[in-house]
């Protein structure tokens, strides 16, 4: 991982990280490497970071570890100055005569034994053996490959995230049939994958090509405009109307893109969406699915020009951008057209736009948001299949590690009713003696 000089407690500190930065890159380098992929979350890279610190693989510049938590911030970390060996683990003696079931091990896939029980003194591993396991711990084996077996491929991953989302969006719809509305050759699950996984800690999608992105002078605009004015520049020229000039760059350059930011082939689905407006929780999830299916620059631009337009709308101290039209109406009459747009010119796409662009406007916390329930339902799916997967492939240590109501019931005969337990009468020294009333209640 990267490590350069950091400011912290007063002081600098080379050769040191944020928890940011160790999240951002630890997250990357998952979602690229082929035993994890895509699916790993940045919640999940940060446990991760967690276990590390917990077992001192990294610390806080102070050298605390163990008790502290990594946090995914401006916090400044290092590497340990020496390895966090453990010792080696004292084996009780035992008897060699003594014979024990063999526990199975997740590393005994290929070759498992049939015999029900074997010697124990094969189970113990000579000294050279154990040294060897224990040197990867301590850093002496230079390469480890890890093999997922029996998992599903990124092409079934692919398919499944998008055949859940086109009927995750079709049920919010609804509607009988997509046929009309939405083509699945139009939806890449690549675009969806990137669009839920791969964000930012506000959400702002993250692009793998720099390139892609929006140039820096447009993000320069869009942010001196958002925190206004805040965000102003010492060396940029100060002058009566400058804000509007600032509006007008930003303006330019989304109204000079070739297709809107919805596209032509989403434009159907979206203007689905407007039949629905009255009903905003129900109006939001179907924005939130439809998002999802847009290329990720173009999902970036979104979120970001949403984002510009409702502060510049709720921003008091910004001056009016327009002597004739209130600042809203100015933001949607301005956007409108670059974000939802048909590729044959109607009538009625500027009415229809303008609806829609308003709505997004308002409720742009929720409406760009990745849905939970189609999250949790793709996972919990993927989830399935990977112990369905694991099933096939090993019958028998799934029925030990997972087994059925059946099985259990034939080793673990079902119990008789507990009875209570009775007074032993034989152990007192004296015959028992009913309970004596002595006074009234009623007194």
């Amino acid at each position: 991982m990267p490590l350069k000089r950091h400011w912290a407690y007063f002081r600098s500190y080379d050769n040191s990280f944020t928890g940011s930065e160790a999240v951002d890159w630890l997250h990357e380098l998952l979602k690229r490497n082929h035993n994890f992929g895509p699916e790993v979350t940045r919640y999940q890279t940060l446990q991760l970071l967690r276990k590390f610190m917990k077992n001192h693989v990294v610390e806080d510049v102070k050298g605390r570890y163990g008790k502290e938590d990594f946090e995914d911030s401006g916090q400044v970390y290092r590497f340990p100055p020496t390895s966090p060996l453990k010792p080696l683990p004292q084996r009780p003696p035992v008897s060699e005569n003594c014979d024990l079931p063999r526990l199975i091990r997740w590393d005994d896939y290929e070759e498992l034994p049939q015999p029900e029980k074997i010697p124990m003194k094969s189970l113990i591993l000579n000294s050279e053996t154990w040294n060897k396991r224990h040197s990867i711990a301590i850093g002496e084996v230079h390469e480890c490959k890890i093999i997922r077996r029996s998992d599903i491929t990124p092409k079934q991953v692919n398919q499944i995230w998008k055949s859940m989302t086109i009927t995750h969006l079709q049920r919010v719809l609804g509607l009988k049939t997509m046929d009309g509305v939405l083509d699945p050759k139009h939806v890449n699950a690549k675009h969806i994958i990137h669009n839920v996984f791969s964000v930012n800690k506000t959400g702002i999608v993250i692009l793998k090509n720099k390139a892609e992105d929006m140039p820096y002078w447009v993000l320069s605009a869009m942010k001196c405009l958002a925190n206004w004015p805040n965000g102003r520049e010492t060396k940029q020229p100060m002058y009566p109307g400058f804000e509007r000039d600032v509006l007008r760059t930003v303006s330019e350059y989304f109204q000079r893109l070739k297709e809107p930011l919805l596209t032509f082939q989403l434009y159907e689905v979206f203007v689905n969406i407007l039949s629905l407006l009255q009903q905003k929780e129900v109006a939001a999830e179907a924005l939130q699915v439809c998002s999802l299916l847009l290329p990720p620059a173009n999902r970036r631009r979104l979120q970001l020009l949403l984002r510009l337009m409702a502060r510049v709308c709720q921003n008091p101290a910004l001056p009016p951008l327009n002597d004739a039209i209130a600042t809203r109406t100015l933001m949607v009459q301005t956007f409108s057209r670059c974000i939802l747009g048909s590729a044959e010119e109607v009538d009625l796409d500027e009415l229809l736009a303008t609806k829609l662009v308003t709505f997004m406007m308002e409720h742009h916390d929720s409406v760009l948001r990745v849905p939970s329930n189609l999250h949790r339902h793709v996972e919990d799916h993927l989830s399935h299949l990977r112990r369905v997967q694991f099933q096939k492939s090993y019958p028998e240590i799934y029925r030990r590690r997972f087994p059925t109501a059946e099985s259990k019931a034939a080793v673990l005969p079902e119990k008789g009713p507990r009875l209570k337990p009775q007074l032993m009468l034989l152990t007192l020294k004296k015959p028992f003696q009913p309970f004596q009333r002595s006074w009234s209640f009623r007194a």
